[in-house]
């Protein structure tokens, strides 16, 4: 039982409902058992004592010292009459009986053996005491403990002539005591084993299922909306389990529901968004050049806005077919450092005509890697276009620093992105990468261009990180894995491609918008 019951603990965990069980319930039955424990070892003690000591105050009786003061009336001596006494005394076997004089020596045993000047506090006592009488409980000198009771003889005159004293050893008599208590406490610790087990069998019915149900909701919560919890009890938790379960469907449905809309919207614009688009290029870069400059403004505004409708429902398309698990890589071999690259100086024409300058850094050496070239281009596009829509638009700088690194304690790139924006809050922070989850509702943007990046870089085995300061700037960190990389002393001899761009620089601390 103590094994099971150990094995039982140590599979719980003390927290939550079982840490108030055990503190409320165990805790007032582990008091209530001690008070038990104690007050019995207290009694039995008690009972074993004041048994004892009625033995001793029987031969120590007032009808004894009465036996001793009648002869002594008669004339008989105190030595003789001491010897008559011990000779009907009925206690031989458990008890020793002293007849003593009044000059403390003992005249008669009844065990026969006389101790001269022996240890006698009670007896001196006795004499001191108005009523004649007292009790010792304490070791001899060779060690032995006892129990003694010692009555003082007086004469018809009323003057002390001598004093009954029995005594008792203890020693047994403690070791039935430990005995009872040992058997006492092994009874309550068999009834706290047996409350314990019934408690955790009871409490174990109610914290598994529990514990299963917040994980399936913590699966739920984040996105998992296949997962069940298994009704195993047709109570208040099973009642809970089936709602939740009912609840999962409902929202299985109304997610499906949300990404089919999403689809087929998006799909429903693309078609006409290309026409839209591809005729407002033609009439803008057609042949009637002779148009008035207003006509040719509202083109550019229709080339431009569908254009970024395009890049929106593109979004949503990626966003679609995450979500429906239908996006899939086409992995090739490729130079990440390329591909970064391209973008970049795709993108740097675009900020210096918004007035923002691109720092670049990049090591001359080829990062290797199978990865999706276009779907990575578009994860580096995704940070680049929310460093430039989020910068300060005068003496604004956007750093971009790659170099090798380590992830999961393998090769791996590093990509850090910084800008010297408005920055992101400490209570947003933690969303940004939510689906449709936008910081800033001032900026224009779907809200899920970072929840796509997150997840194309996922699809990778990479990682994304982003740090932010609201009012200094904020950093995105990309780690890539590739195939190999140079040593650290190639790298340390080589000459970045670009611009040198400074740890510094990419840091929040040393990252702000110059005076």
């Amino acid at each position: 039982m103590r094994k099971k019951l150990f094995k039982e603990l140590h599979n719980l965990k003390l927290e939550g409902i079982t840490k108030r069980w055990f503190i409320n319930v165990v805790g007032l039955i582990f008091l209530f058992l001690v008070i038990v424990f104690v007050t019995s070892s207290v009694a039995v003690k008690s009972y074993y004592y004041k048994s004892v000591e009625s033995i001793l105050n029987s031969g120590s009786s007032t009808s004894a010292v009465g036996f001793f003061a009648t002869n002594l009336e008669l004339g008989t001596s105190l030595k003789t009459s001491a010897a008559r006494f011990i000779d009907s005394y009925n206690y031989k076997d458990r008890t020793t009986l002293w007849i003593i004089d009044n000059n403390a020596n003992i005249i008669a045993s009844s065990d026969g053996f006389i101790e001269e000047n022996p240890d006698m506090p009670d007896y001196i006592e006795a004499l001191a005491s108005d009523n004649g009488m007292s009790k010792f409980i304490g070791k001899l000198e060779s060690g032995e403990k006892i129990m003694a009771v010692t009555r003082v003889i007086k004469n018809s005159q009323g003057t002390s002539v001598g004093a009954v004293r029995v005594m008792a050893s203890m020693e047994k008599i403690d070791i039935q005591i430990f005995t009872v208590i040992a058997l006492i406490f092994a009874a309550l610790m068999a009834v706290i084993a047996i409350i314990l087990l019934s408690n955790l069998s009871f409490i174990r019915s109610i914290i598994i299922p529990l514990r299963e149900i917040t994980d399936t909701t913590k699966q739920i919560s984040g996105g998992n909306l296949d997962v069940r919890i298994e009704k195993k009890y047709d109570d208040e938790i099973g009642k809970l389990s089936d709602s939740i379960n009912s609840m999962a469907l409902d929202i299985a449905a109304a997610d499906k529901l949300k990404n089919d809309f999403i689809s087929t919207i998006s799909h429903e614009l693309r078609t006409p968004l290309t026409s839209i688009k591809g005729w407002g290029e033609t009439l803008l870069f057609g042949i009637d050049q002779e148009r008035d400059p207003i006509t040719n403004k509202g083109l550019q505004v229709i080339v431009n806005e569908s254009g970024r409708l395009e890049g929106f429902v593109e979004e949503l398309l990626d966003f679609s077919r995450l979500q429906s698990g239908r996006m899939t890589l086409r992995l090739v071999k490729t130079d990440i450092f390329a591909e970064l690259d391209e973008t970049v100086f795709t993108f740097r024409e675009r900020a210096m005509r918004e007035g923002i300058e691109v720092r670049y850094s990049i090591p001359d050496f080829p990062a290797p890697a199978n990865v999706d070239p276009n779907r990575i281009k578009q994860v580096f596009m995704n940070i680049l276009d929310n460093a430039l829509k989020y910068s300060n638009k005068v003496n604004g700088k956007i750093f971009v620093k790659a170099e090798f690194s380590q992830l999961n304690g393998g090769d791996a790139v590093k990509i850090s992105i910084a800008d010297q924006g408005c920055g992101i809050s400490k209570d947003d922070l933690p969303h940004v990468m939510d689906k449709f989850y936008k910081a800033n509702v001032s900026v224009r943007g779907s809200g899920i261009g970072l929840a796509v990046t997150n997840e194309i870089i996922e699809l990778h085995k990479g990682k994304l990180e982003i740090d932010s300061e609201e009012n200094v700037g904020t950093l995105v960190t990309i780690y890539l894995p590739v195939d190999s990389m140079p040593t650290k002393q190639e790298i340390d001899m080589s000459e970045p491609k670009i611009d040198e761009v400074s740890d510094e620089d990419i840091s929040l601390k040393g990252n702000k918008t110059d005076e």
